[in-house]
Order: structure tokens, then sequence, then C-alpha cells
């Protein structure tokens, strides 16, 4: 009897999610026993036509990571959920847009510029920027386009579940691969982790305030911090109560607050708001300058809100707009 197919696909991603599936170490041979893995262009050479040539809905299941910013990720995103039965949004940036997102802050051409012009670490005084066509020897290679915006997985395909974070845990990808390939799979739409705020397993939890005035907010190197007491406690702003849980408490363990990388729970509709309504309510002054000096220890209120979830937030861009 064949083994079930399955695909791993990464589109704009830094790569740590791919690492995740190597951190499964030894579980990864009890994997590869069990499936037929049919693309994984970061560790086996397969051609996009090998793809094409499949029957649809053939792969079992589809586990791609990564925000889509071009016209070659939609491409490739479209095809695999036309060839796969069950497409699987893994990590935050296919989830949420992750930190890619971030980029819908600005124009594509602001985007372009400066990366291809003003960053300092630029050398291009010609002011070439990659062609979508060009003529080379006969040939004419076509290059992929960047959309105006970042957008989540689901906000291009359809997407059956979610694996959470940046990058998921090897616990949380064998949970996910468990339930797969033992036919235990949740119903369609849900997000594979515990559906509660990360405050439910940190460790710091006891010490969590039930009733606090914000007085000023400080980063994490601009104090000592007590390693047993709760950040926000501290005046340190912390995604957790935001947060779905599942990551073990990863960051709160080593010593860091939240950022927020396994999104919101299903009780949150937007995750920066959520906190950001939680802080803001709680700040102590009353008068709008003394206001304004506390909200300035948050210098940038985007990546520290919206880090991973800017692309699904109620703040959003068309997708096609406008040259500028």
């Amino acid at each position: 009897m064949p083994k079930p197919k399955v695909a791993f696909y990464w589109c704009a991603s830094c790569g740590g999610c791919e690492e995740t599936v190597v951190d499964l170490a030894e579980d990864i041979l009890a994997l590869v026993e069990k499936v037929d893995i049919v693309l994984w262009p970061v560790a086996m050479d397969f051609k996009y036509k090998d793809v094409q040539a499949m029957a649809d809905q053939s792969i079992l299941a589809t586990l791609l990571n990564g925000a889509i910013r071009s016209t070659e990720q939609e491409e490739m995103a479209r095809l695999l959920r036309r060839k796969s039965k069950y497409m699987i949004a893994y990590g935050a940036c296919a989830q949420l847009g992750g930190i890619p997102g971030l980029a819908n802050q600005f124009p594509r051409e602001q985007v372009l510029k400066f990366n291809y012009e003003d960053s300092p670490s630029t050398m291009n005084d010609r002011k070439t920027r990659p062609q979508l066509r060009f003529a080379d020897n006969g040939r004419e290679p076509l290059l992929p386009e960047l959309h105006h915006v970042v957008r989540s997985l689901d906000q291009v395909v359809d997407v059956d579940y979610y694996v959470p974070g940046c990058p998921p845990t090897p616990k949380l990808t064998k949970a996910a691969m468990t339930a797969l390939l033992e036919n235990r799979l949740p119903p369609k739409g849900s997000v594979i982790a515990p559906d509660v705020a990360l405050c439910d397993e940190c460790p710091r939890k006891a010490s969590k305030p039930v009733n606090i005035a914000f007085t000023e907010f400080k980063r994490p190197h601009q104090m000592l911090m007590d390693p047993n007491q709760c950040f926000l406690a501290q005046g340190i702003v912390c995604m957790g109560p935001s947060t779905r849980s599942g990551c073990e408490a990863a960051c709160t363990v080593g010593g860091m607050p939240c950022t927020g990388c396994f999104g919101p729970t299903s009780r949150v509709r937007d995750q920066g708001l959520k906190i950001l309504s939680s802080l803001c309510a709680n700040v102590g002054p009353r008068e709008e300058g003394e206001i304004q000096k506390v909200l300035e220890g948050i210098p940038d209120p985007v990546g520290t809100f919206y880090r991973y979830g800017l692309a699904k937030s109620m703040l959003r861009r068309k997708v096609n707009l406008p040259l500028t």
C-alpha cells in the first residue's frame, strides 16, 4: 500500500520553520518511514513540473510556511492547494503574515527604493533594480513580481489547519503530523495548539497583577528584571495575555517577554488591539501630556503589538494599489 504523500514549501519567511522540522530529531526518521515526502525544496531537489503533473488532491497534506508576497509564492500556494487534500498554514508567517507583514506599513515603491537604492549598505550608483523580464543570449527569464501587500496564507487560498509559532515547536509539529496520519484531525479551521492565553503556562503567572496603574513602560534592556515577577508588573510590555499558549513559555522561561508569535486565541479578533486596549486602560496618569510621556516608553507600537499579525489585523490595505 503506497504511503501518504506530504509536501513542505517555503514562501516569505526566514527558514526557521524548515529548521523546526529537522528539530524533530529522531522523530523525523519515524515520519519518513510513514510518509512519502514529494516536495521539500529546501532539503531535496524537486521540479515545478513534477508538482504540476501530480493528480489533484493526491498529496495528503502540504505544510506551507511563510507569508505570500510575490506572484510566484501565490502561484505555488494555489497549485499546492489544488494538489493537496489538506492545506496547513505552518508557522506565524503563514498563519498571520509574520515579520514580513510589517512591510505593509510602507508602499511597495518605498520598500524597493530603500532596499535597492537608499539603504546604508547599498552600492548601486545606476539605481538598478531586478526586472521582471530581460533578454539573455536568446532566453527571456521571468522573475516574480512583488504584490503591494504581504498576505497570510488564508488570504490567498483555503486553509484547513494552522500550526502556530515562530517557529512552531517540535512538540506541536509532531502532534499535527500524528493527528494527520492517524486521522484524528480537529474541526476544519482549528489552530493546533491550546486555546488559552500564554499566561496559563507562564511560570510567572502567580505574580500577574490584577490591578495596575502604569506610570512608565521600559524595554528589557533598560532595567535589571526580576526573574520571577510578571513582566507587566515590572512595566515591561508582554503579549502573553492576548497570545495563545502552546510554546511551553519558551521566551518567558528564558527571561524575555512574550512577543506574540502564537497569535490570538479564538476569542480574540485582533491580537494587537486586545493588548493595546488593556494597557491603555491601565495607564495611571489622566492628563494628556503625562499619558503621552508614559506611552513614549513604547517607541514602536506597530512592531510591538503587531510584530507577527499586521497582515491579519483590522488595519488592512488593498492588494492591488497604484504603482506608488
